[in-house]
């Protein structure tokens, strides 16, 4: 495509949006309006459906197609960077020498790890409650994990994290997301519905389907990042190129 083509086709485009997003304005509510639609029926919902965090309700019974294309696009970045990152045959792995921490920072990595690790998976089982949910929590996961890094070295790492195992569990993660939304359609009911009983306002055992959706999100979200790390990590300290002494950081 020549480039004055190109940039006729943009303006096109360009105006087209700017067409449609002010004529979507124009049916904004005023500036302090009290007419709020969306956010009393998305409150109205989630009470329905006993889901005391209005925010998780929205994403898993409102909305719950849009947030498995979100869990979608992070399974994919993790498939594309394990493609594109893998080890070719002009390069070869050599372990990184351990690393001097100073012992007040090692301290802190023990005593932090555990309580980060906590923490998360807190938000990732209350994400039905508070705010919170799967993708914070499984953030928050992964970076606890990440704090041996910091505190120890990059081999006290690698022993707690068996890559294969976290790329089985992405997918299990992604997997389940899809199991829970056809068992909606075995349930007689529609693709992600919320088919389980709600249960009791505020309390665990509440929200149907969110509390296992948030699980799920949260193990694929966890998962992710460790793999997308540790691929970026291997390339940085491991993997070198076969005629070369330094190491090659390939982007």
């Amino acid at each position: 495509m020549m480039p004055r083509l190109r940039l006729c086709v943009l303006a096109a485009g360009l105006l087209g949006t700017a067409v449609l997003f002010g004529a979507a304005c124009l049916q904004l509510p005023h500036f302090g309006a009290a007419w709020h639609p969306y956010a009393d029926r998305a409150v109205r919902a989630a009470l329905d459906q006993r889901t005391a965090n209005t925010v998780s309700s929205v994403n898993f019974d409102q909305r719950a197609f849009d947030t498995l294309g979100e869990e979608s696009i992070l399974f994919s970045a993790v498939l594309g960077t394990v493609v594109l990152l893998r080890q070719t045959g002009d390069e070869r792995r050599v372990a990184p020498e351990p690393a001097e921490v100073p012992a007040v920072l090692r301290r802190y990595g023990r005593i932090m790890l555990p309580v980060t690790l906590l923490i998360g998976l807190y938000v990732i089982a209350h994400g039905q409650l508070s705010p919170g949910g799967g993708f914070q929590g499984g953030v928050v996961v992964a970076t606890s994990l990440h704090l041996l890094y910091i505190s120890a070295d990059y081999l006290a790492l690698e022993r707690i994290r068996p890559v294969g195992l976290y790329e089985a569990a992405d997918g299990i993660g992604e997997a389940a997301y899809v199991v829970l939304g056809a068992a909606g359609l075995l349930a007689g009911s529609a693709f992600l519905a919320n088919f389980l009983p709600h249960g009791t306002f505020n309390t665990m055992a509440s929200g149907g389907t969110v509390p296992l959706l948030n699980a799920a999100v949260g193990m694929e979200v966890a998962s992710a990042v460790v793999v997308l790390l540790a691929r970026f990590l291997a390339q940085a300290l491991e993997i070198e190129e076969e005629d070369e002494d330094e190491p090659a950081v390939q982007g």
